[in-house]
């Protein structure tokens, strides 16, 4: 017996190669600052997982996200903590790479790759970093052929291109889930992947039911994370989501990346910011919020070595209406088009509430044919001049024949709103838009 033991013990021993063992260094806590905490002798680097010792027993899981002097400020992921002063702080690695495979698809998962939908997940092997890999802008393909979103107004008037990085812009309640629906159900992609970035945890159960039909889901990746978890969960949901979206196109796929939304994602991170102690500036926003949105748009796009794309529509939501809010701003000038959608337009019962005249896609002359050009400029001619005189339509003050133009305007406004307005549970391919819009706005 006792030969067996000392066999058994040499063999532990011998696995753990004590000769490159090094020590580790375990840190304390010292403060709790709202819902971040700061540990000293905790000489880690910014992205280290750490293991926070809890009274009673068990652990709390958490990031490094920065430091002050020499104590490391420590985000947890979980808000429910039970910690005192002095509890021990272990390094755990880093959270740098992902997990991604064909496993994925058809599943729902959290920010840390957990399944949310009670199954275990499998097929995933490959490693993928989370904050994507540093690529030259050359190795950014064209944007060359116009992509099917089966909406009727986009594909007519503001095409989006395979590969294209989309904001939808909008105050709350104007019918961003209803057109999101709408462009899940028609769009013309091998995978779909979806981050729901801090939606109250009702919507994500009515978008996973309502939404994912079987069609859609044997092919979508939803990565989902409710409103009352952690800042720093809600970041790297949509950093994950990205990640994966990458993953599937380096095998080549033709992928549409759906972040909702952008503003909660800036949320997160400006969260972070003022806690390591960022001057806030226009809106509270501190620096990184701001600079975090180019980071992760510019991840999209073709990749001309695997011939994959990444086609992004990314959700903003425009406080009380303000479409010069920093966030809509930054978004706005770093993507290749935007829609708007009006509240006026979702009041009057027309949806998609798409606001034409703010509304464009930067891509569609190079995708389109002049033809299609031509009709959807004169589509946004007579909008636009029928926006402009509308209180003067309004009071009754105009006399037909005074302006040519402005007589189509008003004979052709219930067409341009029969055209914009589709049906919730319709798809309209790209060829029927084309055809509709120039048999009716064609020169």
């Amino acid at each position: 017996m006792t030969t067996r033991l000392a066999q058994a013990a040499r063999s532990i021993f011998e696995s753990l190669h004590l000769e490159t063992a090094t020590p580790r260094r375990v840190g304390s806590l010292t403060a709790c600052k709202g819902q971040f905490l700061e540990a000293a002798a905790f000489p880690y680097p910014v992205g280290t997982a750490v293991r926070i010792a809890q009274n009673g027993g068990g652990f709390v899981t958490g990031e490094v996200v920065g430091f002050r002097g020499n104590k490391s400020i420590i985000q947890p992921f979980s808000q429910r903590l039970s910690v005192a002063t002095g509890a021990r702080v272990f390094p755990c690695g880093r959270h740098d790479h992902i997990a991604c495979g064909d496993g994925l698809l058809g599943r729902i998962i959290d920010a840390q790759g957990a399944p949310l939908d009670g199954r275990p997940l499998t097929g995933c092997q490959e490693n993928w970093p989370i904050t994507g890999f540093a690529s030259s802008p050359l190795v950014r393909g064209r944007i060359t052929r116009p992509i099917d979103c089966g909406v009727r107004a986009i594909n007519g008037l503001l095409t989006i291109g395979e590969g294209q990085r989309v904001a939808v812009i909008a105050g709350s309640g104007v019918g961003k889930s209803v057109l999101m629906g709408q462009i899940l159900e028609g769009i013309d992609a091998d995978v779909i992947v979806t981050g729901l970035i801090g939606e109250r945890a009702r919507e994500v159960s009515d978008f996973i039911e309502t939404k994912l039909t079987p069609r859609i889901a044997s092919k979508s990746v939803v990565v989902a994370v409710a409103a009352d978890h952690s800042p720093l969960l809600r970041l790297r949901a949509a950093m994950r989501a990205t990640a994966i979206a990458e993953y599937f196109r380096a095998q080549g796929k033709k992928v549409l990346l759906l972040i909702d939304s952008l503003t909660r994602v800036a949320h997160a991170q400006r969260e972070i910011g003022l806690a390591l102690g960022e001057p806030p500036t226009m809106k509270g926003y501190t620096p990184s919020s701001l600079a975090l949105i180019p980071q992760l748009v510019e991840r999209a796009g073709i990749d001309s070595r695997t011939g994959g794309s990444i086609t992004a529509i990314y959700t903003v939501l425009a406080d009380g209406g303000d479409l010069e809010d920093p966030i809509v701003d930054a978004a706005r000038a770093i993507v290749d088009g935007h829609i708007v959608l009006s509240r006026t337009l979702a009041e009057n019962g027309t949806f998609p509430a798409i606001d034409v005249a703010r509304s464009l896609s930067r891509i569609m002359p190079d995708i389109v044919d002049a033809e299609h050009l031509a009709a959807a400029a004169h589509f946004r001619q007579l909008w636009s001049t029928h926006e402009q005189n509308r209180d003067l339509l309004l009071m009754g003050a105009y006399t037909a024949g005074n302006d040519a133009v402005l007589d189509d305007a008003i004979a052709m406004h219930g067409d341009m709103l029969n055209f914009v307005s589709q049906p919730m549970h319709s798809s309209i391919n790209f060829g029927a838009s084309r055809d509709a819009l120039l048999q009716g706005f064609g020169l």
